[in-house]
């Protein structure tokens, strides 16, 4: 079914909202957040579960389960319309015949809190979440009052969307499409003042075609800058600096080499965890500050938000001294727990890229209760995205997992749906790990890697578990296990 375009709008008045798909997390923060300035908010969703359920039902907002033309009644001022509606759904009917004014949520995020604020958009294939979630940090320390919406839960406030009353908003800038009736990345909506570009990769396969289709999605970003504004990009990156060659804007580079502004000298673990970081600014000044975050990617991260930050107004000094209040963020190196002598960090990285580095800090900076040397890295891994379910990084993964002393792989679940010749194999990867001297074992599902786990775990050990969605809840299966046997 589709919709008027024409009604593709903000009413001038708006006192209740309906969100169809209410129950994804920055839906349900926006419902959240709209509740709060005094409108009636309902929604609806296929079945909830924690913690999104919980959440909507302390903030007293309604949900409908599933979808239904009987949720539009009584017609509301205003239906947002998530990005997980298809044009097939029964809502969407309704909400054609009944011709209610619609927004996707970028235009909702945009159009009630960034709209007359400076807008600071992380965009590009990895570190979004991170640096979203840094920059909002070292605002809030500086007390600033931001806005902003990361996409994942800080660790500071137990919050991924904050109004705030200050100048700024930070938003995380997903490049993956708006909605069913807009296939614009979500970042366009967000008419960024102040935008990052972290880096540029393939990825999104059931959106984008191939690289060139990713490198036009980031040219639009780039291409709707104000000359007033600033780009910040990732200076050591050919492919990102490609992006940025005809910016309409300023454009400061960030990075190891010579020729970035903003260079991160050196990055050391330090003795209780995190990193001792050095910085040089464009002004030839050397920083010297903390980060409670490992890593050399993260380090780059926190050089960007270094530049971010003096792009929002604060001082060089400042900017580095708020670092180190900075809270992390949940499934990003996530300590879940110990038992049995066996550290369980969780961690969202999926792209071979993502989990090459996570792998690589965590074995030189540690995490906090495991320090390296101290025993095994192992790694457990579901590829579980619409790209890694697919066969396009069967290679890329197999340079991915160098810095692991063992490695554990489920195969990909859902992948009925992939026709078998585009197939991603866990197994084909094992074979490929263990050719390279890497010890990996490819298992069926959970429960046979959960087994496989339990099995070759030992005192010492650091298990990562990297997934971008739940993996049948594995890592707390694996601490009760572990505590167990």
């Amino acid at each position: 079914m589709d919709l008027d375009p024409q009604l593709n709008i903000a009413p001038r008045e708006v006192k209740s909202v309906h969100l169809m798909g209410i129950g994804g997390v920055a839906m349900g923060a926006l419902a959240g957040a709209l509740k709060r300035r005094g409108l009636l908010v309902r929604g609806s969703d296929n079945p909830l579960y924690p913690p999104m359920s919980t959440f909507l039902a302390e903030q007293n907002i309604p949900v409908a389960g599933g979808y239904d033309p009987a949720n539009l009644s009584p017609p509301p001022d205003l239906v947002v319309v998530g990005n997980v509606i298809r044009r097939d759904n029964p809502e969407v009917a309704a909400l054609s015949r009944a011709r209610l004014p619609y927004l996707s949520l970028p235009q909702a995020l945009a159009e009630f809190f960034i709209k007359g604020r400076t807008s600071i958009v992380v965009a590009g294939t990895h570190g979004k979440t991170t640096t979203t979630a840094l920059i909002a940090s070292g605002l809030l320390n500086a007390g600033t009052d931001p806005g902003f919406l990361v996409g994942g839960i800080m660790n500071q406030g137990g919050q991924n969307f904050r109004e705030g009353r200050g100048e700024h908003f930070v938003v995380e800038g997903d490049e993956y499409d708006t909605a069913f009736f807009d296939k614009r990345p979500k970042f366009v909506h967000y008419l960024p003042d102040i935008a990052l570009l972290t880096s540029v990769e393939f990825d999104h396969a059931d959106i984008y075609a191939d690289l060139d289709a990713v490198r036009r999605a980031f040219d639009m970003l780039v291409g709707q800058m104000p000359a007033r504004g600033v780009i910040i990009a990732w200076g050591d990156s050919a492919e990102v600096r490609r992006r940025v060659r005809e910016a309409p804007c300023p454009v400061w580079f960030y990075g190891k080499g010579d020729g970035c502004q903003w260079r991160l000298a050196s990055a050391e673990p330090a003795k209780d965890g995190g990193a001792s970081l050095r910085v040089r600014t464009p002004a030839g000044e050397e920083l010297r500050f903390y980060s409670p975050l490992a890593g050399e990617h993260n380090a780059l991260n926190t050089t960007a938000c270094l530049a971010a930050l003096c792009a929002a107004g604060l001082d060089a000094a400042q900017a580095a001294e708020v670092q180190a209040g900075f809270g992390g963020v949940k499934r990003r190196q996530e300590v879940r727990g110990a038992a049995g002598g066996v550290v369980v960090v969780d961690d969202f990285a999926h792209h071979p890229t993502a989990v090459r580095e996570t792998l690589a800090a965590v074995a030189r900076f540690g995490v906090r209760g495991w320090r390296p040397g101290g025993g095994r890295l192992i790694a457990a891994f579901e590829p579980r995205t619409n790209t890694s379910k697919r066969g396009f990084f069967q290679e890329d993964y197999a340079g991915a997992f160098d810095a692991a002393d063992m490695v554990f792989l489920r195969e990909p679940p859902g992948v009925d749906e992939v026709p078998e010749e585009d197939r991603f194999s866990s197994a084909r990867l094992a074979q490929a790990l263990n050719g390279r001297g890497v010890q990996a074992q490819a298992c069926s599902d959970s429960d046979a890697l959960l087994a496989a786990l339990l099995a070759g775990l030992r005192p010492g050990d650091l298990c990562l578990i990297m997934s971008n969605g739940g993996f049948d809840n594995l890592h707390q299966r694996l601490l009760e296990g572990l505590a167990t046997r």
